[in-house]
């Protein structure tokens, strides 16, 4: 019985013409070759699969044939190529870096080096997987790769380029091989089909190839798996069935139910769907796929860019035309975020069909948005321009009211927090407004918007009208639409009651602070004493500091300070009001704290007060211990 070979072994090119895909490749090193301009290090990066490993050994074959062609490739007849197709030169030598990637290995490669050929011109060193090595091994490795024997030329190849040190980098002349296209995969997979008698269909051969994903050798491995599968009979529900792929033919029929907005039809289709044993993130996956193929052929410039079988381009540019870019690309939000949290889902099945139900009332919910459906989402809407209008600052309001004198500072402001239109103003604290002077009353309205702002005396706030360029504003906006919502926000504005702020004085501030201290008490903060001896200063109209005599009052303060901002902005109708919580020591604070007397001062304290003692001690020529 015959040994069987897999295809990727049986197949794998022995000439540069050979190799699939690789034509940016194989170009430069023929002409490289025929023009006697070899480097003497080579780099051949790439995914897996795409034939780095063939054209080295393609490459060492043919600099070392006896007659090369006049194209540059190997004659295949000579001593030397006879001896490396059946794998016994002597003249090349493969290390995989991957089991072979310590500092010994590397020594030891770089010792047979120094012995020349003893037939052909050169020794060829393949370094498969030489993003493997360790870094004293690429060490070790560079000033052989700089500067090797004239006869020595090493070829290096990798999946991973960033792994490898950039000292090895700028040794080499690289090659970046591309992934090999799915034309270009489905016509090397008809000439194996071809030669081994195999049947094989072409939408088959393109789903092969789209799975392998631009990797030929996996390409290969697929079909000697459904070959063996099939007894030689590729057809497309089988390769859809071996491959666990589902039909696009389920993705364009749960679309039809998505537009006809057929909730029973895409639950009982993905009731079908589970049933025959896909998880529910292939399908997620597999739905998002299929709506970017729709979305991408709505245009016949990106259409291209479609890699589906065949049979199905025109079906796919048929469902587009149905459906609105809008919609795509929200149904590929959905699909994008129940793909994301599937993982952290808990019911797995539960979580797609939310999705699904999401989708299927998509549309619905895309035409109530645009103006009851009347409106699609493309047409242009005449655009809002915002004129700003000035008005004077509070200091100049007595220019404008015609007042003789203005109010006492600290009385007058622009509230930012309207209240509602035909309510009367109400004092949200009585206790702190009885004490406060009375505010202003309003301001009359600003001048026109055709009066230029040069001619308003002291500084100038800005508001905001809002006007329609174009069209006149409809008088009344339907249901939903974006000019309803300005509106009513317009309106809203218009109507809003202007509340005065009252900015920081001593006096107001100590009634504000301790109005809160005693909300602090009723609800038996322990932070109210902390509050109680805290000492206010006013730095300007809007910013006050609070000083402790200590860092364990601070900690208080500090952990009522939200409470406390959000109480004060309110008293003082002023949202920028702010303060700081600062330590100081405090002179009536300060603890006396008697320390003991130690022996010495013991006993000048007694001789004070007894003075005999010291002359008692002298008589008797006494030494005491201190």
């Amino acid at each position: 019985m015959e040994q069987f070979i897999v295809s990727a072994r049986k197949y794998r090119p022995q000439n540069f013409s050979t190799v699939v895909g690789q034509s940016h490749i194989t170009t430069t090193l023929k002409n490289a070759i025929r023009n006697q301009q070899l480097a003497h290090a080579f780099l051949f990066c790439g995914p897996r699969g795409v034939g780095k490993t063939t054209c080295a050994r393609i490459l060492a074959k043919t600099i070392n044939c006896e007659h090369p062609g006049a194209d540059g490739e190997a004659c295949n007849t000579c001593q030397s190529c006879v001896s490396f197709n059946e794998g016994s030169s002597l003249n090349i030598h493969e290390l995989d870096a991957a089991s072979n990637n310590s500092v010994d290995d590397i020594r030891s490669l770089v010792e047979q080096v120094r012995f020349a050929p003893q037939a052909g011109k050169y020794k060829v060193y393949i370094v498969d997987e030489v993003h493997m090595l360790s870094t004293s091994a690429f060490n070790a490795f560079l000033k052989t790769l700089e500067e090797p024997p004239p006869y020595a030329i090493f070829i290096l190849a990798t999946t991973e380029k960033h792994k490898i040190l950039p000292t090895i980098l700028s040794r080499c002349q690289i090659f970046d091989f591309k992934r090999i296209t799915t034309n270009d995969t489905v016509e090397h997979l008809e000439e194996i089909c071809e030669k081994e008698s195999i049947h094989a269909d072409k939408a088959a051969l393109q789903v092969i190839a789209q799975k392998s994903e631009g990797c030929m050798r996996d390409a290969l491995s697929i079909l000697d798996k459904i070959v063996s599968f099939t007894n030689g009979e590729l057809s497309y529900q089988n390769t859809l069935e071996h491959l666990n792929i589902l039909d696009a033919d389920y993705y364009f029929r749960m679309m039809d139910c998505m537009l006809k907005q057929d909730l029973a039809g895409a639950m009982l289709l993905y009731e079908d769907i589970n049933r025959k044993g896909f998880e529910g993130d292939l399908v997620l996956n597999g739905f998002a796929d299929f709506i970017r193929n729709l979305l991408l052929s709505k245009d016949a410039k990106v259409a291209v860019l479609v890699d589906v079988v065949e049979s199905f381009r025109n079906r796919y540019v048929e469902m587009a035309s149905q459906l609105s870019a809008g919609y795509l690309v929200s149904a590929l939000n959905v699909l994008a975020e129940a793909e994301i949290n599937y993982k952290g889902a808990r019911n797995k099945r539960l979580h797609v069909e939310l999705a699904l139900i999401k989708l299927c009332y998509l549309q619905q919910a895309i035409e109530l948005v645009s103006d009851t459906g009347k409106k699609k989402l493309t047409e242009t809407r005449p655009m809002n321009f915002r004129v700003l209008q000035p008005i004077a600052h509070p200091e100049s309001l007595q220019q404008l009211s015609g007042s003789d004198r203005m109010p006492p500072a600290g009385q007058v402001g622009l509230a930012p927090k309207p209240q509602q239109p035909n309510q009367p103003q109400q004092p949200l604290h009585q206790p702190l407004h009885q004490s406060l002077p009375q505010p202003l009353p309003q301001p009359p309205a600003p001048p026109a918007p055709s009066a230029s702002p040069a001619k308003t005396k002291g500084p100038v706030l800005m508001i905001e009208e809002n006007i329609v360029t174009g069209k006149a504003k409809p008088s009344t906006p339907k249901l939903g639409s974006l000019e309803k919502l300005r509106q009513q926000v317009s309106s809203s504005a218009q109507n809003s009651t202007v509340i005065p702020t009252i900015f920081l004085t001593d006096e107001v501030l100590k009634l504000a602070w301790q109005e809160f201290v005693e909300q602090l008490k009723a609800n038996r903060n322990p932070a109210a004493q902390s509050f109680e001896l805290a000492e206010l200063r006013v730095v300007d109209r809007q910013t006050f500091t609070v000083v402790t005599p200590n860092n364990l009052q601070q900690k208080f303060i500090d952990s009522e300070r939200i409470p406390l901002s959000e109480f004060m902005q309110q008293r003082f109708h002023n949202r920028y009001l702010t303060f700081s919580v600062i330590v100081e020591q405090r002179d009536d604070f300060t603890m006396s704290v008697e320390i003991p007397l130690n022996s010495k001062e013991r006993f000048q304290q007694m001789v004070e007060q007894y003075p005999l003692v010291k002359e008692l001690k002298d008589r008797l020529k006494l030494e005491l211990d201190y």
